[in-house]
C-alpha cells in the first residue's frame, strides 16, 4: 500500500491524538510519545511543542523513520521535513483544531518558534 488512503486520513486527521514512534538504529522502535496531528490537505503533520531538543522529535528526525497509531490507524512511516510554504495553514489547522483547550497548548505549536519542529508524517511501503 502506498500513502495514505481517505479513510486513513479522514480517521487520523480527526483523532485529537497521535502515537509516535520513532525506529532506533537496529530497526526497533522507541516507545510511543502521544503528541497532537493536522490533517492538511492529503498530509499529516506533526511539531514539537518542547522545540528541537525534546527527544521524540530529535529522534524521530535523525531516524526519519518510525510508526504511528491514531484511531485504528497503525502505519510504518518516514519523517520528512514539513514544505515551508505550508507553516500558516498547518498553524491555522492546528489553532482550529485544538483552540478550545487554551492558548497555552495551542500556542505551543503554532508560529515561527515551532515552524522547524514541523514533521510530515509519511507512510511508507
Amino acid at each position: 500500500m502506498t500513502g495514505w488512503t481517505e479513510e486513513e486520513l479522514s480517521s487520523v486527521g480527526a483523532a485529537r491524538e497521535l502515537k509516535v514512534a520513532s525506529e532506533r538504529s537496529d530497526g526497533t522502535l522507541r516507545p510511543y510519545v502521544i503528541i497532537w496531528q493536522v490533517r492538511v490537505d492529503d498530509a499529516i503533520y506533526i511539531r514539537s511543542a518542547h522545540g528541537p531538543e525534546n527527544s521524540w522529535f530529535r529522534h524521530a528526525k535523525a531516524a526519519g523513520a518510525g510508526r504511528i497509531s491514531s484511531a485504528g490507524v497503525e502505519r510504518d512511516v518516514r519523517f520528512e521535513p514539513a514544505e515551508p510554504d505550508r507553516a500558516a495553514d498547518i498553524d491555522a489547522t492546528y489553532h482550529a483544531k485544538y483552540d478550545r483547550f487554551g492558548p497555552g497548548p495551542v500556542g505551543a505549536v503554532t508560529g515561527p518558534e515551532v515552524h522547524e519542529t514541523t514533521l510530515r508524517v509519511v507512510p511508507r511501503d
